[in-house]
């Protein structure tokens, strides 16, 4: 009898990835795997609610794995790991900033996708010539159709995609009742906290050190930027194109530190990058050796500390 093929769940850690897992668990229809692309800037309550799925996730003896991308070529960068440093390595906004999608593509299908390369189930499943089936969260709402109908003319040969949300008719409201009717809590819209989708509320809700962060992305990438005004693209009536425009109306930043990050952070990260340059690749230091210092120095900032020195 042939084995049949491998089931995988792209778990994004959102609303309808985690309706979705419970309610296979409760039919009985585990996956085989259940696999999470970790971009290494999603919220910090993303974060939080990892911490609370994966407990639940093993103890019902699921697989589950957490992969991020790994970029192997620096030419003369210092080595980065997350898309918020390659943003501050390159001098670029995220692609979605940019009217394009390669962030998602990059930093959460490439991974998911190296990973199942050398997983022995799913390497087997192609050996017999089968499909591995991956499971989407798409639901049943309108955004999610167009999204499932995009994905639907995409003729992959090493995988058949299954939308179960869409076939049980479950859109987002329903799959908030189902996770709350397992007792759990609601995750939060899953998404990077610097992402073109994060609203004014949802920024509003982050920490500062997130805070700072978008204003050192926005103003590291401010002098290449010619079509487009920052983060948020273009000024609406909602919001300004630049997050750190709405940073400082908002006053959710004390304007000096604003202002300090604008003028200081950039020059500083150019000086940090042209000495890393000098360094074998071996011993050169990462851009989150730079990080660490960067909110090291703005946590000090009353006391006067200079964050070049």
């Amino acid at each position: 009898m042939v084995p049949r093929a491998p089931v995988v769940l792209a778990y994004g850690v959102g609303v309808d990835s985690t309706a979705l897992l419970v309610e296979l668990e409760a039919r009985g229809e585990r996956p085989d795997l259940v696999l999470t692309a970790d971009t290494g800037v999603e919220k910090p309550a993303t974060y939080a609610y990892l911490d609370i799925i994966r407990p639940w996730i093993d103890e019902r003896g699921i697989a589950h794995e957490l992969v991020r991308y790994q970029p192997k070529r620096f030419k003369h960068w210092p080595p980065y790991y997350s898309l918020l440093e390659m943003a501050l390595t390159n001098a670029t906004l995220p692609s979605k900033s940019m009217g394009g999608s390669s962030c998602s593509l990059k930093y959460k299908k490439a991974p998911q996708d190296a990973f199942l390369r050398t997983w022995r189930p799913a390497v087997e499943a192609w050996g017999r010539g089968q499909k591995v089936t991956r499971l989407i969260g798409f639901d049943a709402g309108v955004r999610d159709t167009l999204r499932a109908n995009h994905a639907a003319t995409i003729d992959d040969p090493l995988y058949d995609y299954d939308y179960p949300l869409r076939r049980w008719g479950w859109d987002r409201d329903a799959c908030t009742r189902r996770i709350e009717t397992a007792g759990l809590p609601v995750p939060p819209k899953s998404s990077c906290w610097f992402c073109i989708g994060m609203t004014p509320d949802e920024v509003r809700e982050l920490p500062a050190w997130c805070l700072r962060l978008i204003v050192l992305v926005e103003a590291r990438a401010a002098p290449r930027l010619h079509t487009v005004e920052g983060l948020w693209r273009k000024t609406t009536r909602a919001r300004p194109g630049r997050m750190t425009d709405f940073i400082r109306r908002d006053r959710l930043l004390p304007a000096a530190e604003v202002d300090r990050i604008w003028r200081d952070a950039p020059a500083d990260l150019i000086r940090f990058q042209d000495v890393a340059a000098m360094i074998p690749l071996a011993e050169r230091p990462t851009m989150a050796d730079w990080l660490e210092r960067f909110n090291a120095g703005l946590a000090t900032t009353a006391s006067g500390l200079d964050l070049a020195a």
